[in-house]
This record gives C-alpha cells, sequence and structure tokens, in this order.
C-alpha cells in the first residue's frame, strides 16, 4: 500500500490482481462476481461435457445406420444393435413397433400404416433433437444475460467507488483507479463468460442441425423400407 495525500492506495500490481479486485469490492459486487464465475465454469462443464456428447452420439448414430443399411434382418437389429443407447437406434425401435402394432392384426390397413410409422418416426427424431439441445438454452442465456450482470456490477462498483472519493474528499487518479478497477472487473468477468458461451452455443447448434437432419434423413429412408415391406 502507497500512501497518496494521507489516503492509503494499493500499488498498482496489486489493483490488477484478481484478488485483489474481488475482495476490496462490497457485498453486491462480490455476489455478482461469484454469480459470474459459476456461470463460466457452468459453460466450460457444457461445452466439454455436451460437446462431446453430442459428437459421439453423432459418430455411433452413423455407424448404427450403416449398420441397418447394410442388414436385411430387421428383427434381428431390433433385438440387437437396435437397443443401444443412441439416438439412431431410438428412431430405428420406434419405426419398427409401430410396424409391429400396425402390422399386427388379422387386416392391415396400409396407408394408415405408412401413415402412422411417418409419425412415430418424425416424433422419435424431434424427441431426441430435444433432448441433445436441453443444454443449449443454458449456453444462449449465459450469453446474452452475461454482460448485462457483469455491467450491473460495473454500476454498482462505480457508484460506490463515487461515494467512497466524495467521502475522503480526494480525486487523484490513485485514489479513484482501484475502485474503479474493482468495478470494470465484474464487467470483464461478464465477458468471460458470455463470450465462450455464444461461440459454443453457435458451434453446438450446427453440430446438432447436422445431426438432425442426418436423422430426419435415415427416419424417411427407414419408412421407405418399412412401406415396401407392406406391400409384400
Amino acid at each position: 500500500m502507497e500512501l497518496i495525500n494521507g489516503v492509503q492506495v494499493a500499488a498498482s500490481h496489486d489493483i490488477l490482481s484478481p484478488v485483489n479486485l474481488f475482495m476490496q469490492a462490497d457485498i453486491i459486487v462480490k455476489a455478482v462476481m461469484i454469480l459470474l464465475v459459476v456461470a463460466s465454469v457452468w459453460t466450460w462443464a457444457i461445452i466439454i461435457g455436451h460437446g462431446s456428447r453430442i459428437g459421439r452420439m453423432a459418430k455411433k448414430s452413423e455407424a448404427f445406420e450403416q449398420e441397418v443399411r447394410a442388414s436385411n434382418n430387421i428383427d434381428a437389429l431390433y433385438d440387437g444393435p437396435g437397443r443401444q443407447d443412441l439416438p439412431a437406434a431410438r428412431v430405428f425401435t420406434a419405426g419398427v413397433a409401430e410396424w409391429r402394432r400396425s402390422t399386427g392384426g388379422k387386416t392391415i390397413d396400409r396407408e394408415g400404416s405408412r401413415s402412422r410409422i411417418a409419425t412415430a418416426l418424425g416424433s422419435a427424431v424431434a424427441a431426441e433433437i430435444d433432448k441433445l439441445g436441453d443444454k443449449l438454452n443454458m449456453l444462449a442465456t449465459i450469453g446474452s444475460v452475461g454482460p448485462f450482470v457483469g455491467l450491473f456490477g460495473t454500476v454498482w462498483g462505480i457508484m460506490r467507488a463515487f461515494t467512497d472519493i466524495s467521502a475522503s474528499q480526494n480525486t487523484s487518479l490513485g485514489v479513484v483507479a482501484p475502485g474503479i478497477a474493482e468495478a470494470l472487473f465484474a464487467t470483464a468477468l461478464g465477458l468471460f463468460a458470455a463470450i465462450p458461451a455464444v461461440i459454443a452455443y453457435n458451434r453446438l447448434s450446427h453440430k446438432l442441425n447436422k445431426l438432425e437432419a442426418r436423422l430426419t434423413r435415415f427416419a424417411d429412408n427407414f419408412h421407405s423400407t418399412l412401406s415396401k415391406a407392406l406391400e409384400e
């Protein structure tokens, strides 16, 4: 600490220390900083955990689709690989289950069966995409709200800094700078949480859209296969 006009002021290298900036902030700004740090950790947890899961599901689903195309035994696939915890496998089992229900009676309504199978496949695709996209909403929220939460902390911190300046009757830069730095640190944390969240949201949304397009194509092709089976 340095003494300027009778007022103790932190040295410049201490001013930019994140720990000092946090410890010197008041309770409201500290709460904002903690909230933004938690949001940042949450963002990276979603990026690492959910991002890798979408990539893994896409690769395994592609392998399962190739297995379906290469096989002539739908029942064997249904009882074996179709039980896997994969989006494509669940779309496949939804189609086969509806096909079995529709063809299990004495008479078969072919057009009605085709319509019900198409509905079952489409619903399964939508359910899988909804499930995989669930955490993207949190990234969108952090990306859009994070800077504003940081700005709130900055405004509050600057108001407190001006109050302290008024009380000390000293407007030198050495007295003003620490309070302003504390306030701006909240905005920096807001951007630190929001920027990766926005980038990850756009990137993961693109991956999810590609997976949805792939599952839709798979559902359409499988619907064609089951429609041909209804003609036999």
